[in-house]
């Protein structure tokens, strides 16, 4: 039998992973080993943001009771993510400004986990039953595999605002 996964265990699974590949960052030693680990741990937190605005954050629009400060705070927090990664782009990787970019992009990332475990996820667990989480899920998976290894993904700033009134 092939069981669908929860959407929200989907997402608690990449947050699991961001935690460690940054870990693998900080052991990394040499300006290719750190350029490695940041080219794929960066276009994942892409992949990731692209994914929760796509798939997940419209449904919680649906389903929760107070979702508009929710989504509101998550897309404000991709967007200082993508900022910080676009910018760590831009420099020499392994210089102090390259560190201190993705610093920032693991300070935004770290406490936008911290506030989505602790609010939209468990709240979209306890509100909405298994089988819409597991359909979500499907689109999570459908939607990684469409864009793997960043194919056909145009991480860009959204105004949470608009986001919110084109996703209600």
């Amino acid at each position: 039998m092939f069981i669908l996964p929860d959407i929200t265990s989907l997402i608690l699974d990449d947050h699991d992973w961001f935690r460690r590949a940054f870990a693998t960052l900080d052991e990394a030693k040499t300006p290719q080993a750190l350029s490695q680990t940041w080219d794929v741990l960066s276009m994942r937190l892409d992949l990731h943001a692209e994914a929760e605005e796509e798939i997940f954050y419209p449904q919680l629009l649906k389903s929760n009771t107070k979702p508009e400060e929710e989504t509101k705070d998550a897309i404000s927090d991709h967007n200082k993510i993508r900022d910080a990664v676009a910018e760590s782009k831009k420099c020499e990787i392994g210089s102090d400004q390259w560190w201190n970019f993705v610093g920032q992009a693991r300070l935004e990332n770290s406490k936008h986990m911290a506030e989505e475990e602790r609010g939209p996820l468990a709240d979209f667990r306890s509100r909405t039953n298994e089988d819409l989480r597991n359909k979500i899920g499907q689109a999570w998976i459908e939607y990684y595999s469409q864009h793997s290894e960043g194919r056909n993904l145009d991480p860009i700033d959204k105004d949470p605002e608009a986001y919110i009134e084109d996703n209600k």
